[in-house]
């Protein structure tokens, strides 16, 4: 992705909120006549990613009613939980073209979601990817696979530009980071694309002094941590997911490392609400992630929070902003497909697919729209800081909720 500008941040959001109402107002939102489009949502609703699965199932479960209203169509879910498994995700992705699916979204996790986009590829059904890193995912040469998500690349770029930027907000230059992350597909290719990336990057004031890999579904990180320890590195670097990110700063409270911060260069887990639950207010504070957010003033953000509220009244969206914002956009992007298309016809679809241009959306960034490899590249980031119990943005300043704060108090010295 080509990094967007801090100055374009503020901007992209304004003309998000503003062509939102206009869009949303337009005669083109007419209802179409007897549409009705099934779509194949895969998520992994358990196992190792069940609850970032289940938050981006809200998405999917609050887009029939919203799409109606936007496009006029009908959208039949048929959903699939793929137990964060790469072959269960293979064939609960035949099963549901068996059973009927004109369309799959998915699968949060690099892993399955390649494996779907092979079947999707070999079925002539087109995926749209809600979340999912991998750069091999839009590199293979498919024609039915299109990614509303940035890829490990593209991430990093962004989670460095903001990290300087964190350092540069604080009047800080930390001089050494231990780079701690998941093993798995997605960590993987984050891995590599900062071992690659990272020397390259002359603005940053910080070595990576040791880089530590460990299991997804790792149990005791106690090792581990001591590893990162020993290092006496200024901060850690961390890619990770839900569960190991709540094992980790459980690990570093007890082996009594304090850290000038963890701080996450484009990863999921330490701003979701499980993060929150799990470890209270007085470890989840502090924690830093740069990651795609969504844009809180964009007019079809309020109309997204305000069914997630009708659906989900004892959740609140900004604990689910990622997940649920690219999982809605996903099925926005199919039903908008769809309607252009007048066809269910997986050929027809994807022409339609590659041809979309939605200036309208609930994610921060330019107007959605794909490439020749079926990827959107107009994605950006913002710095996420966890605060009183919640996610806030503190970069770029000009979208700021509230200052950064770096270094972060101790794990003593928190209330």
């Amino acid at each position: 992705m080509s990094m967007l500008r801090r100055r374009d941040f503020n901007r992209l959001a304004a003309v998000s909120a503003g062509a939102g109402a206009a869009t949303l107002a337009a005669p083109a939102l007419v209802r179409a006549q007897g549409s009705k489009l099934k779509v194949g949502v895969l998520l992994p609703r358990s196992g190792a990613l069940a609850f970032i699965g289940q938050s981006c199932q809200r998405g999917a479960d609050i887009s029939p009613p919203l799409l109606k209203e936007m496009y006029g169509v009908d959208v039949e879910l048929m959903n699939a939980d793929i137990e964060s498994n790469v072959d269960v995700a293979r064939s609960r992705a035949e099963k549901l073209i068996d059973e009927g699916a004109q369309l799959l979204m998915g699968a949060f996790d690099s892993g399955p979601t390649a494996a779907i986009a092979q079947v999707a590829e070999q079925r002539k059904v087109p995926l749209v990817v809600n979340i999912a890193a991998a750069p091999q995912i839009t590199e293979q040469g498919f024609k039915f696979t299109f990614r509303n998500f940035p890829t490990a690349g593209e991430l990093i770029r962004n989670g460095l530009a903001l990290t300087r930027d964190v350092f540069q907000a604080t009047n800080t230059a930390p001089r050494s980071a231990v780079f701690m992350h998941v093993n798995d597909t997605f960590g993987t290719s984050m891995a590599k694309g900062i071992a690659a990336i990272l020397p390259t990057l002359t603005y940053l004031p910080f070595k990576v002094v040791e880089t530590i890999s460990y299991d997804r579904e790792a149990r005791d990180l106690s090792v581990e941590v001591a590893k990162a320890k020993a290092t006496n590195a200024d901060f850690i670097l961390l890619v990770s997911r839900l569960n190991d990110a709540v094992l980790l700063v459980r690990e570093l409270v007890k082996q009594r490392w304090s850290p000038q911060a963890i701080l996450s260069p484009g990863s999921p887990g330490m701003y979701e609400a499980q993060f929150y639950k799990a470890l209270g207010n007085k470890y989840s504070d502090y924690c830093i992630s740069n990651v795609p957010w969504y844009n809180p003033n964009a007019a079809l953000t309020k109309r997204v929070d305000a069914q997630f509220h009708k659906q989900f009244p004892q959740e609140k969206l900004m604990f689910h902003a990622l997940n649920v914002g690219f999982t809605f956009e996903a099925m926005m992007i199919a039903a908008d497909a769809y309607k252009r298309a007048g066809s269910t016809n997986g050929q027809a679809l994807a022409d339609a697919l590659r041809q979309t241009q939605i200036t309208e959306h609930v994610m921060i960034g330019g107007p959605i729209t794909f490439d020749a490899k079926g990827q959107n590249t107009r994605i950006a980031s913002a710095c996420i800081q966890n605060r009183n119990g919640q996610p806030m943005v503190v970069l770029p300043k000009e979208a700021a909720q509230i200052a950064p704060v770096y270094p972060v108090p101790g794990w003593q010295q928190r209330a």
